[in-house]
């Protein structure tokens, strides 16, 4: 059934399809893990027409109920209508922002990177700051995430932040907070209480599937076994088994520290290196580094998608869409949903 616009669920029904075709064949479960991310997606995917399904049917129904209430006064039923408009707003916004991540890679688990830039120790602050934020919303979200490493900055916060957020549409969710993303407020480092300004770049590429054949030789990588900073946030520990594996070629460096074992950190740190070689190869081929990655050559003033103001006044606006709120504290607690939805809206605005 087509619903048109947001709720054209064409694509969706025919991918549903083929996976339960992938399902049907014999052998499926010979691989377990690929099998379960199959069942995952099908099972998802089952969800959104649902919701689709459950969100037509509430319309109708409040439709019907205002037919069969002729004699019903009319400030009556427009109170009706006022009680059921605010859950079947939040549905359709909900299920709206499901729709629009239909990218190539948008189901797949994310790797996101958080760098301080401009400001030392105000920056690391400010980084640390972020990384709870998009915690918080990994928890909002029941999404999974483990902390590959977490390098600490000097007094405060962090310099680096490595993270694997894992679960369906994880990146097609977070590929938005990709870009420098500027602070402003009194520093609470500054004994004089002057307004500071911090630049953090975040990156997000996604997690390619372990299927996809990406050629790295041994004698183009250099690999390096090194002490945790310490804690940082969770699963990470402190002993001799974190691994920094360079790829010479690009100068690809990625690292891990989560893991007490120090093989399951490097296989952890290959499979990243894998996502970040294939993704460059993607990109070169498309003639687009910047569309994936984006420009964070300079991590400072003019750079930024976002701003968060906390002095002279609060607000969070993105530069790229025009979403702004004026609830700060709200944002840097995880919801970031108005900024994401608004990013794909555009995206998808400037396919037409």
């Amino acid at each position: 059934m087509k619903y048109g616009g947001f709720f054209d669920l064409d694509s969706i029904e025919n991918r549903i399809k083929e996976l339960d075709e992938f399902i049907s064949v014999p052998g499926f479960w010979n691989d377990q893990k690929k099998a379960e991310e199959i069942i995952d997606e099908s099972n998802n995917l089952k969800k959104k027409v649902q919701k689709v399904s459950t969100l037509k049917q509430s319309i109708y129904d409040n439709i019907d109920m205002i037919l069969i209430l002729e004699d019903t006064p009319d400030d009556e039923i427009i109170s009706m209508i006022e009680e059921s408009l605010p859950n079947i707003e939040e549905n359709f916004k909900s299920l709206r922002l499901e729709l629009m991540l239909n990218g190539l890679y948008d189901k797949n688990d994310a790797l996101l990177e958080i760098h301080a830039g401009a400001g030392g120790t105000e920056s690391c602050d400010w980084a640390s700051m972020l990384m709870r934020m998009y915690l918080r919303w990994c928890d909002n979200k029941n999404y999974k995430y483990e902390i590959y490493e977490v390098q600490n900055g000097e007094e405060a916060g962090v310099k680096r932040a490595h993270i694997l957020v894992k679960g369906f549409n994880a990146y097609g969710y977070l590929k938005s907070e990709r870009g420098v993303h500027r602070l402003v407020r009194i520093s609470p480092f500054d004994s004089n209480k002057r307004r500071h300004t911090s630049f953090v770049a975040i990156e997000v590429i996604p997690q390619v599937e372990d299927d996809i054949e990406v050629d790295i030789k041994e004698s183009e990588i250099k690999i390096d076994v090194y002490r945790s900073s310490g804690a940082g946030g969770q699963s990470v520990n402190t002993t001799d088994s974190a691994v920094r594996i360079t790829h010479l070629p690009t100068g690809i460096v990625v690292t891990c520290q989560n893991e007490r074992s120090q093989i399951k950190n490097k296989e952890k740190a290959m499979k990243v290196l894998k996502s970040k070689l294939y993704q460059l190869e993607i990109e070169k081929r498309d003639n687009s580094l910047s569309n994936m990655k984006g420009d964070q050559s300079n991590i400072n003033f003019g750079s930024q998608i976002r701003s968060y103001v906390m002095h002279p006044y609060m607000m969070v606006k993105d530069h790229r869409t025009e979403a702004e709120t004026s609830n700060v504290l709200k944002v840097l607690d995880g919801d970031i949903d108005l900024f994401i939805e608004s990013y794909l809206r555009r995206c998808i605005n400037d396919k037409k």
